[in-house]
């Protein structure tokens, strides 16, 4: 999966993982050793000692995490009629509602159950307020500028070919959708099989600032890929309000939403 399609939020999500891992090897009781008694034998147990309280708490949290993740580079994919990011989200809050009886219960909480009680607390909230919130929805890492191509040598003409936005474009700027392009701006080739393009419509690359589904042509209501920030993708027609785009490996779908797309 493209790393650059992950959202803030997804950074989050990882990072309570983690944690939460991690306090799945540290004690769960706080019994302090009474002065005078020889407890060399002593050693609190941890999560790995009980299958209920790892596989309903800690896994839970992990492998829903897991989910949320892997769900961002298959949208659409469900288990058991739910999405894989509603599934994970789910299990996220059921390790949460779990975890905080359990320590309740505990009476005498070790840093196990401290330190998960705050990581599944983190955890939950980032993957039920992702979708939700913009900052969170926002990449985790930002795009990249195009590279820099050499500059031809003296009375040679800049090369061409299937790529991001070749030709003789001044390269490192960009330009938003909508906008008319530089006059001296050379148009990409469109892409091999796909037929020439309707009307007068001239293909162009972009990339989205956002994650963003791309639909069948076919007006199925499931994403059959997922635009990533970061990644340039090749516009072949225009349908309606929306754009008629390739991906790297050939698939052609619609993208709906093209508000805030950087043009090449």
């Amino acid at each position: 999966m493209n790393i650059r399609s992950l959202t803030r939020g997804d950074g989050v999500v990882i990072g309570a993982a983690v944690v939460l891992f991690i306090a799945s090897f540290l004690d769960l009781s706080g019994y302090d050793c009474p002065s005078g008694v020889d407890c060399s034998g002593f050693s609190s147990a941890n999560a790995w000692d009980s299958l209920s309280i790892l596989m309903g708490i800690y896994l839970a949290g992990v492998i829903g995490a897991a989910l949320l993740i892997v769900s961002r580079a298959m949208p659409g994919r469900k288990v058991v009629g739910f999405e894989l990011g509603q599934f994970g989200a789910a299990l996220t809050v059921y390790a949460l509602w779990t975890m905080f009886w359990t320590i309740i219960d505990a009476g005498d909480a070790g840093a196990g159950l401290i330190l998960g009680l705050l990581a599944t607390l983190v955890l939950a909230g980032a993957a039920v307020a992702t979708p939700m919130v913009p900052a969170l929805k926002a990449p985790l890492m930002g795009a990249p500028r195009p590279a820099q191509t050499p500059q031809p040598a003296f009375g040679q003409q800049p090369g061409q070919g299937y790529g991001y936005p070749g030709g003789q474009q001044q390269y490192g700027q960009t330009q938003p959708y909508g906008a008319q392009p530089d006059h001296q701006q050379a148009a990409p080739q469109a892409p091999q099989g796909g037929g020439a393009p309707a009307g007068d419509f001239t293909p162009f690359w972009f990339a989205v600032p956002v994650a963003r589904p791309l639909f069948g042509e076919d007006g199925a209501p499931n994403p059959i890929a997922e635009l990533a920030p970061g990644t340039w993708y090749l516009a072949v027609e225009q349908r309606g309000t929306g754009l008629v785009a390739q991906t790297q490996d050939g698939r052609r779908g619609v993208l709906q939403d093209t508000t805030g797309i950087q043009r090449g």
